[in-house]
């Protein structure tokens, strides 16, 4: 009863992400205490204008990147950053020494390429921004509905490389094998029936630093819009998956 009574709960506030998001507004997600410590402004990727990207610029003030379900970079063969410097370390000698092997928080980082939309001029500003990460969510969405025949090919004409926008590979199985915000936002708009692909960004804080979680909350209390912790988005990922 418990175990239903709390999805009930948590299916509530996924469809109330769910509204919000549609309309172009943010969401957020705390991972955790023991993790990065930090909250991550969220938008659906196909929502996203220069409103929103002002927002994460001003607002959030991290790095602006957009995640990558599986099936999408799988199917693009997208491959992480590390594996493309490891193999460029064996001409560039420098890229040996600064393999990204002692993260604090992870075993692998979740970045791949950075792109701009091929229609952006320097691809920085917030408009020009706006146009990769809408266009890459119009893009991941066509790729799941197999509405693209030849992906890689399509993926070139639509984006240069390198870019403005971070590409974020959500881990396969997304929850059950990592828990950062890459994939507790994929996981979302998963499971809220949405284009997995979002636009997510760090709040930080005046220091410099994370911005306090009581801080967040106050912005959220204020915007009208849910704050998940990744302890929330766990636990009804379970309950799906059991059930499914």
């Amino acid at each position: 009863m418990r175990t239903q009574q709390s999805k009930e709960v948590h299916d509530g506030k996924i469809e109330w992400a769910k509204e919000r998001l549609e309309r172009g507004h943010p969401i957020f997600i705390y991972d955790s205490d023991e993790r990065e410590g930090e909250a991550d402004m969220v938008f659906l990727s196909q929502a996203v204008g220069k409103e929103q990207v002002r927002l994460m610029r001003g607002e959030a003030g991290g790095l602006i990147c957009v995640t990558l379900p599986p099936g999408a970079w799988k199917a693009l063969e997208l491959p992480f950053m590390t594996d493309i410097l490891k193999e460029a370390s064996s001409i560039f000698k420098l890229l040996k020494y600064t393999e990204a092997d002692d993260i604090p928080y992870d075993e692998r980082s979740s970045f791949s390429l950075t792109v701009n939309h091929r229609k952006t001029f320097t691809g920085i500003t917030d408009t020009d921004r706006a146009l990769t990460i809408r266009e890459l969510g119009r893009f991941v969405e066509a790729l799941l509905h197999r509405a693209i025949l030849e992906p890689k090919e399509r993926f070139g004409e639509l984006f240069r490389s390198p870019g403005h926008v971070h590409l974020l590979n959500a881990r396969e199985g997304l929850l059950d094998n990592r828990r950062g915000h890459t994939e507790y936002s994929t996981a979302l708009l998963q499971m809220a029936g949405l284009t997995p692909s979002a636009a997510i960004c760090e709040m930080l804080g005046e220091g410099g630093g994370a911005r306090p979680l009581e801080e967040v909350k106050e912005i959220a209390e204020e915007l009208d819009t849910p704050l998940f912790t990744g302890d929330e988005l766990l636990t009804v990922w379970r309950i799906e998956n059991e059930e499914g």
